[in-house]
């Protein structure tokens, strides 16, 4: 009797362990899923240019001495075109870089996207096949990573963001970054 109690016992256990976790994960914010890259050096890559407006991108371009902010943007996703504004924003501040890693999208979309929002980029590169995302380890568009002056990945920001990110989150960073 006893063991047929743990039968019912057991996986009520676990139905209820695992309804607690994914009802805390619904309160979590998901632009703050860790990142192996914080820490370290941009992966070395060398993108082509996305069409002939925009120089192409390579690792070498994010220069040590230097703050830099690279965004993953693609012009098929939606939020990347809810966070437009505040990457102008940053691109306006003064001694910011802003880079742009398309990724996965076609030249035309990518300048009629950039030709109907603006471009505030310095340089974009085409990264058609997704292989310097995974490097990155992109989870999905818009991601941006903050590089400080050490030539070192500070922050990854996952999904758009958002004016009040850029309050909370992002201008203490780049001021800290200025430092």
């Amino acid at each position: 009797m006893a063991a047929r109690h743990w039968l019912y016992v057991v996986p009520a256990a676990v139905f209820a362990t695992l309804a607690g976790l994914l009802y805390w994960g619904l309160f979590q914010d998901p632009s703050q899923v860790p990142t192996v890259m914080a820490g370290r050096t941009l992966p070395a890559f060398d993108l082509p240019p996305v069409d002939g407006a925009t120089p192409g991108l390579a690792s070498s371009d994010v220069k040590t001495g230097e703050i830099s902010v690279i965004n993953v943007f693609a012009s098929w996703c939606v939020p990347c075109r809810a966070e437009h504004p505040q990457l102008t924003e940053i691109a306006a501040l003064e001694g910011v870089h802003l880079y742009g890693i398309d990724y996965k999208d076609t030249p035309e979309d990518v300048r009629a996207f950039l030709d109907d929002l603006g471009d505030p980029y310095a340089r974009i590169g085409a990264d058609a096949d997704g292989r310097v995302g995974i490097d990155l380890g992109v989870y999905g568009v818009p991601e941006t990573y903050f590089v400080g002056r050490d030539g070192l990945i500070h922050y990854k920001h996952i999904g758009p963001i958002a004016p009040e990110h850029m309050t909370k989150r992002i201008r203490p960073l780049i001021e800290r970054l200025k430092q």
